[in-house]
């Protein structure tokens, strides 16, 4: 059809020699799309992934990719689930609570970092319901069995902890955008905001934060421990029953 970009090609026969079935066609097909989609968005963010430009990439019609995903919301369902399903949980924790938590958190920190769009993407209001995500909640409820805390609380310390890491992980796609635009990284935009800040710090209108400021290094890094370790002391503190 000009104008249009369609590929019309001869029907194979439906029992021909080495024709796959129906279902592992729409397999592979989506899996290709979601492995496309997730490099686009890592590359350029989730706001640049369109259907259009998804079938361009792929060197189909944007129609066609409807034969394999529904719309785009449910494409980023698919992604985020193949996101989380990158960085598998051992099949043998390590021995203690804490450190089970702490596993989890840094598997999760890392899928951000890897795939910047991916925090913005979930949602814990509206949760995406995707397994590879509620594994990580399932673990965290497992890690934390036995140890006197009644079901809701469980429950709750680990959404929360699943939701600290998400929320850390927020600015992580802004800052890879303003990287990208403007060609400055951010330690190069602090760098570059020392004499502001210095001018801001000698005024004496802020004693406190000048004081804390000469002897703190702030990274993102540094920001997420802290908090993590922060989270953890004090659901050690709601523990009843020692570990076994």
């Amino acid at each position: 059809m000009p104008g249009v970009g369609t590929v019309v090609a001869a029907r194979p026969s439906a029992g021909g020699p080495g024709r796959r079935p129906a279902a592992e066609d729409d397999t592979a097909q989506r899996a290709r799309i979601i492995r496309a989609a997730v490099a686009l968005a890592d590359a350029e963010g989730l706001a640049a992934l369109t259907m259009r430009r998804l079938g361009a990439e792929l060197g189909v019609s944007a129609m066609s990719l409807y034969r394999h995903v529904s719309n785009k919301e449910q494409l980023v369902v698919l992604m985020a689930d193949a996101a989380f399903g990158e960085e598998a949980l051992p099949q043998r924790p390590p021995p203690g609570w804490r450190e089970r938590l702490e596993l989890s958190a840094a598997l999760q920190w890392r899928l951000y970092r890897a795939h910047p769009w991916l925090a913005g993407a979930m949602n814990l209001s509206r949760p995406l319901l995707i397994p590879n995500g509620i594994r990580h909640i399932d673990w965290a409820l497992a890690a934390l069995d036995g140890l006197g805390l009644d079901a809701d609380t469980r429950m709750h310390a680990a959404v929360t902890l699943f939701g600290y890491v998400r929320g850390h992980a927020i600015d992580l796609e802004p800052e890879t955008d303003a990287t990208r635009t403007s060609g400055i990284s951010g330690q190069e935009w602090m760098h570059a905001q020392e004499s502001r800040l210095a001018a801001l710090v000698d005024s004496g209108a802020f004693p406190a934060f000048a004081a804390a400021r000469a002897g703190s290094a702030l990274s993102p890094e540094s920001l997420l421990h802290h908090g993590l370790t922060t989270l953890l002391d004090g659901l050690a503190t709601r523990i009843t029953t020692p570990p076994h």
